[in-house]
């Protein structure tokens, strides 16, 4: 008995609801591996910023480890002791085209910091920081990057001329002495500084 064309009709439909059913269970299974694939990156993505973060309230420094760094790896130290004080966007931004600025932070506090770093390999015994560095940082640090605090940080000597050009110039000076202190851990780096600006913003550390 031959089909008739209604019954081929019927079978052609049940076919395609069939096949569409199918895809419709592969799209949703697919999704569904993406979803869970997308959670498990989220929540590796927490973990390691936990992670990050725990290292970062532990982290210390040595002068002797100091010393020993590459200059670049001294500026993402700095970075990182910023990081470790509350900038949560400290970045290390040094190289060429730099303009005087190798590590940005914002504080806890809205106040935008620019660092210009100065690694000397043999600390004491290398050259000393000099008033054409501070003239450098003083002349890019707040028209270019817009800082409201500017400092040279240094494992070195600073001259007496270049301390007393930031002092006029109200730029920043971290000298080794300051290093040592800030790297330690034992406070921000905002609270080894005189006469820093005031908050721009009410926080909770205010």
């Amino acid at each position: 008995m031959t089909a008739g064309v209604g019954d081929v009709g019927e079978a052609e439909q049940s076919g395609g609801v069939a096949v569409v059913d199918r895809v419709a269970k592969g799209v949703e299974v697919g999704v569904g591996l993406a979803v869970l694939a997308g959670g498990a990156r989220l929540h590796r993505r927490q973990q390691e910023a936990r992670w990050e973060a725990v290292r970062a309230q532990g982290l210390r420094y040595g002068l002797s480890q100091l010393d020993a760094l590459h200059h670049s790896r001294f500026e993402e130290a700095v970075r990182d002791l910023m990081r470790r004080d509350g900038c949560r966007d400290a970045t290390r931004v040094g190289g060429g085209g730099d303009l005087g600025a190798d590590v940005k932070a914002t504080d806890p506090y809205g106040r935008r910091w620019v660092i210009q770093c100065k690694h000397r390999r043999n600390g004491l015994a290398g050259s000393a920081v000099g008033t054409p560095d501070l003239q450098v940082l003083n002349g890019t640090a707040r028209q270019v990057h817009g800082a409201d605090v500017a400092v040279i940080v240094t494992n070195g000597r600073v001259t007496a001329p270049a301390i007393a050009f930031a002092k006029q110039q109200h730029l920043h000076v971290v000298d080794r002495h300051t290093l040592e202190v800030w790297a330690s851990g034992s406070r921000p780096l905002w609270e080894l500084l005189r006469a820093v600006p005031p908050p721009r913003k009410p926080t909770t550390l205010s």
